[in-house]
C-alpha cells in the first residue's frame, strides 16, 4: 500500500517537476509562467501540475485582486513529512558511522 510519501517521491522522482518545486519556492506564478520557464507546452505543465495538486505538493489560489486569475503556490505540509522521514534516514547513518568510528577508534 503506497503512503502519502510514497506519492510525494513519486512525483518529485520527475526532473520537470522539481523544477516547478524549486520556481514556487520563490513565490506562487500562473502555469503559463511555469510553463514559459521550463520550455514546456501548456498542456505538457498542466498534466505535471495535476500530479503536484494531488499529492498536496502544491494548491490552487485566486488573486484577491481577479479571482478570474489561478496561480499555484507550494504547500508546506508535504515537505514537512518528507523532511521528518529524511532526519530519520538522517539519524540512522550517523548512527552507524558513529559506531564504526568507536569501533575504528577502539581497535587502534
Amino acid at each position: 500500500m503506497l503512503t502519502q510519501l510514497d506519492h510525494v517521491l513519486g512525483a518529485l522522482a520527475e526532473p520537470a517537476r522539481r523544477q516547478v518545486i524549486d520556481l514556487l519556492r520563490a513565490g506562487p506564478r500562473r502555469a503559463g509562467e511555469l510553463a514559459d520557464a521550463v520550455d514546456m507546452t501548456g498542456p505538457a505543465m498542466s498534466r505535471h501540475l495535476r500530479v503536484l495538486r494531488t499529492t498536496g505538493l502544491v494548491e490552487v489560489v485566486s488573486l484577491e485582486s481577479d479571482a478570474r486569475v489561478r496561480v499555484y503556490r507550494l504547500r508546506p505540509e508535504p515537505f514537512v513529512a518528507l523532511r521528518a522521514w529524511l532526519d530519520q534516514v538522517d539519524a540512522f547513518w550517523r548512527d552507524q558511522l558513529d559506531s564504526f568510528a568507536d569501533h575504528v577508534a577502539n581497535d587502534a
